[in-house]
């Protein structure tokens, strides 16, 4: 990377240059009697000033200086660059299964060049050998990138790319399909995945990494290589989402992908199954199945892509003084669906209620989740949630909201008539809908939030 595309200018970006100090170059700064010594990293462009320099320490950790007027630069060491030729592919092993990585833009599936501090895609199956040199003891692996989105801006439509890829890779040997992807909108694709991939010969895993492949504690490798070995072993044909069990890197657990939520901003392991159980648990090269999964392995059975997505479907959160005009917008600007995320057992304020009934009127597809989280609708208990079943609310039982919300876009794209959409929401198709709830499952089980 060039000074000029780093995100460095004015008076920096001249000092930088009259030392002939370049990104991945190691600098000391010396400031108020303090010395600073790392690498030199690029800034972000986003709102960028002239006078905060960003380096990487020696422990992994990137700071930002901000600069005074007798701040001295010191050019240490320049960067060896090394333009390396593409490696011939690894040769495949007979007794390892095939195994494809599919990236989507999360950093999991990135290459960390440790003299720059740059994350890069791995781009192919020898630079995740590179980076993650374990893989290789677990799967013939073929990688690619199909796509550089951040989670949060993925969209129904990046769905369906998604789940076209895994369907050729399957078609074309693999033997599981990891899918490599960031971790905020995770829980929306698996559920997405799991809908448009019906009948699976063999396992999709989905994982991410709460902290970047550059961090001291990332947890990027172990994820990887679990996602990889579950794919490759295990005796299952579901979409799951594998990720950290505990905040140590002790074992690993694989959830359903309908009834799985992330629960935590920043932890190892944020995601936790809901209202169910964890499908495996996998410590070391041990894989435990701790629940019966749907599907076992079948690599003869014959995979149904259905993977259109309505986006003409939203998620609404109620809460105390909401105005029926939200309600109001959405049947005015055509909306064809809608979840709502109610209190308690599936309630709303009165006030919503006309502008709810006039929505099923105009042929909007209305159902009913909670916002509990832990726990099932039931909206036959008090007054409220009888007067929206009379209106024709639809009661999603034990479905996570944002399940609900993905698997209605789905209903929607994939049959003609709303009626027809109204039956697949309340059927219950890749476990996302349990007729029967224990008591136990209603709490976090390890009580670690």
């Amino acid at each position: 990377m060039s000074l000029d595309d780093s995100g460095y200018s004015g008076t920096l970006l001249e000092k930088l240059s009259l030392l002939k100090i370049k990104i991945g170059d190691t600098i000391k700064i010396t400031q108020g009697g303090t010395e600073y010594t790392g690498v030199l990293m690029p800034r972000s462009q986003i709102g960028a000033d002239s006078a905060h320099i960003v380096i990487k320490l020696k422990s992994g950790y990137n700071i930002g200086i901000r600069l005074d007027e007798d701040a001295i630069l010191h050019h240490i060491q320049t960067t060896k660059r090394n333009h390396r030729k593409s490696s011939s592919p690894e040769v495949e092993r007979a007794n390892l299964q095939k195994v494809s990585i599919l990236s989507t833009g999360g950093t999991i599936a990135s290459k960390v060049d440790y003299q720059t501090g740059a994350v890069n895609p791995a781009l192919t199956a020898q630079d995740l050998y590179d980076t993650v040199p374990e893989l290789q003891n677990y799967a013939n692996i073929q990688a690619k990138v199909i796509m550089s989105i951040l989670s949060e801006n993925i969209r129904p439509t990046d769905w369906t790319k998604i789940a076209q890829k895994v369907v050729s890779e399957i078609k074309t040997g693999s033997d599981g399909v990891v899918v490599a992807h960031g971790t905020d909108t995770l829980g929306f694709t698996a559920a997405a995945l799991s809908f448009a991939l019906q009948n699976l010969p063999v396992p999709v895993i989905l994982v991410g990494s709460q902290r970047s492949s550059d961090r001291p504690s990332s947890d990027s490798a172990m994820n990887l290589i679990g996602a990889v070995n579950l794919a490759a072993k295990a005796d299952v044909a579901e979409v799951l989402i594998l990720m950290h069990a505990e905040t140590s890197d002790s074992f690993l657990y694989a959830h359903r992908g309908t009834r799985v939520r992330k629960l935590h901003t920043s932890r190892r392991d944020a995601f936790q199954s809901v209202n169910d159980y964890p499908l495996f648990r996998i410590e070391s090269d041990t894989i435990d199945e701790l629940h019966t999964p749907l599907l076992r392995r079948d690599k003869d059975r014959k995979i149904a892509l259905k993977t259109k997505f309505e986006e003409k479907v939203a998620l609404l959160k109620t809460y105390p003084g909401i105005e029926p005009l939200l309600i109001e917008h959405l049947i005015d600007s055509g909306y064809r669906g809608l979840i709502i995320e109610g209190t308690g057992l599936g309630h709303t304020p009165d006030c919503i209620q006309s502008s709810i009934k006039r929505a099923i009127d105009s042929g909007i597809v209305v159902a009913m989740t909670s916002q509990c989280l832990f726990g099932r609708t039931d909206m036959n208990v008090y007054r409220s949630g009888v007067e929206l079943l009379e209106i024709g609310v639809i009661s999603c039982e034990d479905m996570l909201p944002e399940t609900a919300l993905v698997k209605l876009m789905w209903a929607l794209a994939n049959t003609k008539d709303p009626e027809d959409a109204k039956n697949l929401l309340l059927q219950p198709l890749v476990g996302e809908i349990d007729l029967r709830s224990e008591e136990s499952e209603y709490v976090p089980r390890t009580g670690r939030f």
